[in-house]
């Protein structure tokens, strides 16, 4: 799987996020093809150059707009399905934009502009972010915490305190932190790519193939303003969760299929049980359900809601999984899904999916395990194993 890295140690901008990405590798040629599909010919140049912060070569990457235009989502809306951008893009696009202006408007109440956020370069930003990972191949994003800076920072509505107020509503959920450096290290456009491509908020086990330094424009005393990106093959992803569990003996059994179905219906990932002897030799069930720790406060109710508990135990632990794909392949019976796994460049696991053999085995009237047996043969052949 080919991952991406950020480490935020002095913030996020859309511009550090692209220019760290060119230094990286990214071909500008062709990111600057994307964005002739913006159809703006002649309303902005792209400027990049070669600096040093610190003694660390790394590249600034610059949007320099003809002329300043505040623009309103309708207006920036047009602009994004008027291009020739791919449909893929302009749907995300859009939808990020859309998240800027809920921000925005639950902040400082509706607005006919996006102020700042209305100028061609954060158009081109926001697109440009999405192409290049699109150019780059990249599977899965993740990012350490983000240093947001502190003390206060002049927008149009006059000095507001770091994070700005509307990125501090796109950066909920997001792990932050501040080491007392004045000044804005993290801009609305940078808080909104890490809300929409960052996966994880941890360190993945990648074997790490290019490192690229994207230059802010801060002059920052201790340490340099840059967005440091690793790019590599992650062989499995390692990554947080939650268990939550509990012994239940005195659950009417037929409770147990609701159950599972809110539980998975809340977000779990994952909902089995054990066959366990409690107090007094009662035989009873050991309920667990694995989750991402964000779905955690959806999941605590079903248990307490739903069964008979009146106590949980809860654990964060990692998870280590196989990079997996579905793959679609054609058959006597017709077409099958399967799932295959890899860890490295040895092991791999095919595994057709159930319900796709079980409506081919009903169909075709053969047994189920003929179906399984024929899938996975047309499966190795296409991944040529």
């Amino acid at each position: 799987m080919r991952v991406l890295y950020l480490d935020c140690f002095s913030g996020i901008s859309g511009d550090m996020f692209l220019s760290a990405l060119i230094d990286a590798g990214l071909d500008l040629k062709l990111l600057k093809k994307e964005l002739d599909k913006l159809n703006l010919k002649g309303q902005f140049r792209i400027q990049t150059k070669r600096i040093k912060y610190n003694g660390i070569s790394s590249v600034q990457f610059h949007v320099k707009e003809g002329i300043q235009k505040e623009r309103g989502l309708k207006e920036i809306k047009s602009i994004i399905n008027s291009s020739r951008l791919d449909k893929d893009v302009k749907s995300r696009a859009i939808s990020m934009f859309e998240k800027i202006h809920k921000a925005e408007k639950k902040i400082h109440g509706e607005a006919h502009h996006f102020h700042e956020l209305g100028l061609l370069d954060t158009i081109v930003d926001v697109v440009g972010a999405i192409v290049s990972i699109k150019l780059l191949k990249i599977e899965k994003i993740f990012s350490s915490r983000v240093n947001v800076g502190s003390g206060f920072v002049k927008i149009q509505h006059g000095l507001v305190p770091v994070p700005a107020p509307a990125t501090m509503e796109i950066l909920k959920g997001i792990p932050i932190y501040s080491n007392e450096v004045k000044g804005e290290l993290v801009t609305p456009t940078g808080a909104l790519l890490l809300k929409e491509f960052v996966d994880e908020f941890n360190f993945p086990q990648i074997k790490v193939e290019k490192i690229g330094y994207g230059a802010g424009t801060k002059k920052i005393k201790h340490f340099p303003n840059l967005l440091r990106v690793m790019i590599g093959e992650c062989e499995g992803t390692l990554s947080n969760k939650f268990l939550i569990e509990s012994n239940i003996d005195d659950l009417n059994p037929e409770s147990y299929e609701y159950v599972m179905e809110m539980l998975f219906k809340a977000g779990a990932l994952d909902v089995y049980m054990t066959p366990v002897y409690m107090k007094k030799q009662r035989p009873g069930i050991m309920l667990s359900c694995v989750c991402e720790k964000k779905d955690k406060e959806k999941i605590i109710p079903v248990f307490f809601a739903e069964t008979t508990t009146i106590g949980l135990r809860m654990l964060e632990f990692q998870r280590l999984e196989m990079d997996r794909k579905k793959i679609s392949v054609d058959t006597e019976f017709g077409i099958i899904d399967v799932k295959v796994s890899q860890f490295g460049p040895d092991i791999t696991t095919v595994s057709p999916e159930y319900e796709s053999c079980k409506k081919a085995a009903l169909k075709w009237k053969k047994p189920l395990k003929t179906v399984y047996q024929i899938a996975t043969r047309e499966a190795l052949k296409k991944i040529n194993i």
